[in-house]
């Protein structure tokens, strides 16, 4: 049996230019930062902050390599790679971490596990725990309840969160 396979095109978006704001990708793109940037980003797929960036943001994605500066909180749902000429400030989420010789980390780095308490979940998806516990507690949110303690595993509540069922 023969069938066609279609080469798909990558997403790649290059950004040059000094960008403020909040920017937010639903769709899995390749990223690159060269320029400046602040505010808040968050992606699928592929980031990469190139050597020639100067970034101060709080970033949420996939796969974040960087290799300028970055300052702010990040949160690297599969993985995040440091290169020779990182600079990084503040506080990293990987769930998985690579760094190069040379790369510099100052601030605080936390893994991100593949289960999570209703604290670190809290924590997790920035939401009071109030929030976390009623919406365990009413099944909305999917969770394994252990004796009292709830644990929820990472990659169902990325998947949840995808979905947009928060808060419903």
């Amino acid at each position: 049996m023969a069938f066609n396979k279609k080469k798909l095109e990558e997403k790649i978006l290059d950004v040059d230019v000094a960008m403020q704001g909040n920017l937010a990708f639903k769709d899995p793109v390749n990223l690159r930062i060269n320029g400046k940037f602040e505010g808040n980003l968050e992606t699928r797929g592929n980031l990469t902050i190139a050597a020639t960036a100067v970034v101060s943001a709080d970033i949420v994605g996939d796969n974040i390599i960087i290799d300028g500066r970055v300052r702010g909180k990040i949160i690297a749902k599969d993985r995040l790679t440091l290169l020779p000429s990182a600079i990084v400030e503040g506080e990293i989420y990987p769930a998985k971490l690579n760094v190069a010789e040379g790369a510099v980390l100052e601030g605080r780095c936390c893994m991100l596990h593949d289960f999570m308490s209703a604290n670190e979940l809290a924590h997790y998806l920035e939401v009071d725990l109030n929030s976390i516990l009623e919406w365990a507690n009413s099944g909305k949110m999917p969770g394994l309840k252990e004796g009292n303690d709830w644990k929820f595993e990472r990659k169902t509540i990325d998947t949840w969160v995808a979905s947009g069922k928060v808060g419903k």
